[in-house]
């Protein structure tokens, strides 16, 4: 059995316009719900042993945040893939984290999370900014990782916890 954490970064700043999209960091209220996640986390006793992130600046300050309030100990790793990254690149990512990892972490982008979690669960979730789901997954070996083998326990978002 593992457990999969899915968060969408949290809210993002579109105030400086002559920025890349990679470059768009976090605006207040996403500096502010990140550390809350990481500490939901730790209040729900969520303990992933790695996170893997998109490289993009609001997604690392994301899991830097959470990371920090939820004092987790697991390693950070920036994976480019993530990135604007599909279901099935999802999949690929998390089908190759090392199976010595009961749990991990993904931080990335909408369109591609709520497809990921509906390509492992079945269901289809809306992912608002910082919002995390905790996928357990029918699988001893992560790259047995595949369509339904995933059951959604929970989904928090922040506006409905906050």
């Amino acid at each position: 059995m593992k457990t999969l954490y899915i968060l969408r970064h949290a809210k993002s700043s579109w105030a400086e316009t002559d920025r890349s999209d990679l470059d768009r960091q976090l605006n207040d209220r996403g500096r502010r719900a990140a550390p809350f996640m990481g500490r939901l986390m730790a209040r729900e006793g969520f303990h992933p042993y790695l996170i893997l992130s998109s490289p993009a600046k609001r997604a690392r300050e994301t899991a830097e945040l959470v990371k920090i309030a939820g004092a987790l100990d697991a390693e950070i790793r920036f994976e480019h893939r993530i990135y604007e990254a599909s279901p099935q690149a999802l999949r690929q990512v998390a089908a190759e984290i090392d199976d010595a990892y009961p749990s991990a972490l993904v931080v990335g982008h909408n369109p591609g999370i709520e497809g990921f979690i509906r390509f492992l669960t079945g269901q289809l979730e809306p992912m608002p900014t910082a919002a995390l789901a905790v996928v357990d997954l029918d699988i001893d070996s992560w790259d047995l990782l595949g369509e339904g083998r995933g059951s959604l326990r929970v989904i928090f978002r922040p506006k409905e916890v906050a």
